[in-house]
């Protein structure tokens, strides 16, 4: 099973972006998903970032194993979990 989040249509409002990536990340953990899908897409790199100080809190991070950026489409993320 793999979660999968597509920032699109949200790109532009803060509080839907951390809201939505609160409730994927939680999703996750309650049903104990190995992978995290997470597209912020291309654009000029700002959502991307946004979602990578979202993923480094200290308390997010507890939650999960590693990040990975995909190295064939530089507009998505993998967040992997242990469990």
């Amino acid at each position: 099973m793999k979660l999968k989040l597509d920032l699109h249509d949200i790109y532009n409002r803060g509080q839907d972006i951390d809201r939505a990536l609160n409730a994927i990340i939680n999703e996750a953990v309650a049903k104990k998903a190995p992978v995290v899908e997470i597209i912020p897409g291309k654009g000029s790199g700002q959502l991307k970032k946004h979602v990578l100080r979202f993923l480094e809190q200290k308390e997010i991070k507890a939650l999960y194993h590693r990040v990975e950026k995909d190295s064939k489409n530089f507009g998505r993320l993998f967040v992997h979990f242990r469990w």
